[in-house]
């Protein structure tokens, strides 16, 4: 990979279990990573889950919406009923059910709700029973699209987001100095989140360095924030990579 952040260091705020990968892509690009999770996710209880996971036994689909859907849904599962259809939102959730040995699975182009709905697979659903594997809470365009065509719509919540317990203090010592010259989010939860943990004096710092996201609903909640320069990106480490390297290239005041 060409050195396109050479010099440049960038705010990674995954989750600590996925922020690794990310931080090496950037290093790998020249840059330099500092790492500080803005968002935890924690299982549900699989106690909790018995009523869920005796809809998906019957379910003609089950939709995974995200990596963690993939990692923790399948460690509730265990093996999936042998003839629903299997989807994913996005190459990431597939190549996280790859990982369970979940094969045959339908992924759109995009990485939403709506490129999910816009596969053919997903428009005559009527009388099929859908289970789609989630965190706690979220959007309800995929249940609500589906049940209207026709569709029995379940949620299988196997992970709930939080907010970290961490302290900002580094992280704001080596923004103030000048070490950080770009921010990731992968969700307006997580830059939520960030905001809060940085507290009044990073929220300047905040608002006012280039902030990259993998999706424009991403970026225009960023700029209703008050975020100067919120740059949606293609999807994926990839994509977060390129776009830094592309905004870098560029000359800005």
């Amino acid at each position: 990979m060409m050195q396109g952040l050479l010099h440049r260091s960038v705010l990674v705020t995954r989750p600590l279990q996925q922020a690794t990968a990310l931080a090496q892509a950037i290093r790998r690009a020249g840059g330099s990573a500092f790492v500080f999770p803005a968002l935890e996710i924690e299982a549900v209880p699989i106690a909790t889950l018995s009523e869920p996971l005796l809809r998906l036994a019957a379910a003609d689909c089950v939709i995974f919406i995200s990596p963690n859907a993939a990692q923790f849904g399948m460690a509730a599962i265990g093996v999936l009923p042998p003839l629903a259809q299997c989807f994913a939102v996005g190459p990431g959730t597939a190549r996280a059910l790859a990982e369970h040995a979940v094969a045959d699975v339908i992924t759109p182009d995009g990485q939403d709700s709506e490129a999910l709905l816009a596969l053919p697979q997903l428009h005559d659903v009527a009388g099929k029973r859908v289970v789609i594997v989630r965190g706690v809470g979220g959007r309800s365009l995929l249940a609500d699209t589906l049940r209207e065509r026709g569709a029995t719509v379940d949620y299988l919540e196997c992970y709930r987001r939080v907010r970290p317990n961490a302290d900002a203090t580094a992280l704001l010592a080596s923004w103030q100095a000048g070490g950080i010259d770009a921010v990731t989010v992968t969700s307006a939860e997580t830059l939520h989140n960030l905001a809060t943990l940085l507290g009044d004096a990073g929220r300047p710092l905040l608002l006012h360095t280039p902030l990259f996201v993998p999706h424009e609903k991403i970026a225009a909640a960023a700029r209703q924030f008050g975020i100067a320069q919120a740059i949606a990106t293609a999807g994926g480490d990839a994509g977060l990579v390129d776009g830094l390297i592309n905004w870098f290239r560029k000359p800005h005041d």
